[in-house]
């Protein structure tokens, strides 16, 4: 049972988040909000600030692990963040978040601007209103299956890859958007028939992963990441959309699979199997959230791009022990080294990671 609060309280309780973070951290919050017939509407306060400035990007489910580490190295390098979330427990979550310092570089200096915007993925129009006025969109959102048994359901798939298609069509109606960057996943590059002798031992940002495959295999999470990515690319094409996406593997980082269980499961399904050809891979969240800002800032002079990310290839029973312990996700595997068929790389990122950081 839950608790039915008032439009007005509502109201009350967002300014009153409003005033919080201004007083913290000089911050500045746009939130929409629905009436009483559904119609969505936006707060006064600020209405035109975001659409003067054009240092403005926006950042899906930023409240997100993956999100907050991204906004966190977004705010560091002086941008402007609006978040989208699309209920509004999301935007207690950030003031949770704000209370809790998890976003300190917003109070580094004044000059930084966070803004929060509630907008649904299956409502394009919702979408393109959010993101009117900024120049870049990062989709990080992340679709679990709510019963939280499978993590990841054969239509959660679907759901992922429609919200997808929403966010790259919005940004390509969006006037303002110039680039969009994609949080994609490893598993979107790996899943192939291994019996087939013909495939190239390399996997990197030219691989795909095979529909059918991950279909017959009941690989959901792997379907969805495929089919997300695959949309995004076609519409990118299709409206000359500047995109730029990055395949992660399995995301770490402080308290991560405490909080993001179901995540984990989705992406270790299968986990034997990737350990066995050399293909079980981790990154770190900060690292992750960094390498998103260096892709987007070397689209200012590239036409984007696909790039592999990841920090470490699971190599030793010794690592897959850990990795069970640290997931609580049981990897049945070989109790000896193997000889993996396939390498991973991700060249072409720490090429671009390993150059001089330059300011927007």
């Amino acid at each position: 049972m839950g608790v039915v609060r008032t439009d007005d309280s509502l109201r009350a309780e967002i300014e009153e988040f409003r005033r919080m973070l201004l007083s913290c951290s000089g911050v500045v919050l746009k939130v929409t909000i629905e009436d009483e017939n559904n119609n969505r509407q936006i707060t006064a306060n600020n209405r035109n600030d975001y659409t003067k400035d054009h240092n403005l990007v926006c950042v899906t489910s930023g409240v997100s692990f993956v999100g907050i580490a991204i906004v966190k190295q977004l705010l560091i390098r002086g941008y402007a963040v609006r978040i989208v979330v699309d209920n509004q427990e999301d935007i207690v979550r950030l003031r949770e978040i704000e209370n809790a310092g998890e976003i300190e570089s917003s109070r580094a200096t004044s000059n930084n601007l966070l803004g929060v915007v509630v907008a649904k993925f299956n409502d394009r129009q919702s979408l393109i209103e959010a993101f009117d006025g900024c120049c870049a969109v990062f989709h990080t959102s992340a679709f679990i299956d709510p019963s939280g048994l499978s993590g990841y359901s054969k239509s959660m798939a679907e759901i992922e890859a429609r919200a997808a298609e929403n966010v790259a069509e919005a940004c390509a109606a969006t006037p303002s958007v110039r680039n969009y960057v994609f949080t994609s996943s490893l598993l979107a590059c790996i899943w192939r028939d291994g019996s087939n002798d013909s495939l190239a031992p390399v996997v990197d940002h030219n691989s795909w992963s095979d529909e059918s495959f991950c279909s017959s295999k009941k690989l959901w999470c792997a379907l969805g990441k495929l089919k997300a990515e695959r949309v995004s690319w076609r519409i990118a094409e299709e409206k000359g959309l500047k995109l730029a996406t990055l395949c992660s593997g399995l995301i770490t980082g402080p308290r991560y699979y405490c909080t993001n269980p179901s995540s984990t499961i989705a992406y270790l399904k299968g986990g034997q199997d990737m350990y066995a050809h050399g293909l079980l891979a981790t990154v770190d969240v900060n690292k992750l959230a960094d390498a998103h800002v260096k892709v987007y800032e070397e689209m200012h002079k590239t036409s984007g791009g696909r790039y592999v990310c990841f920090d470490n290839v699971i190599g030793s029973p010794d690592e897959v022990q850990r990795l069970e312990q640290e997931t609580g996700v049981h990897i049945n595997m070989s109790s000896h080294d193997v000889a993996f068929r396939f390498e991973l790389s991700n060249r072409k990122l720490d090429r671009l990671m390993s150059q001089t950081h330059r300011c927007a």
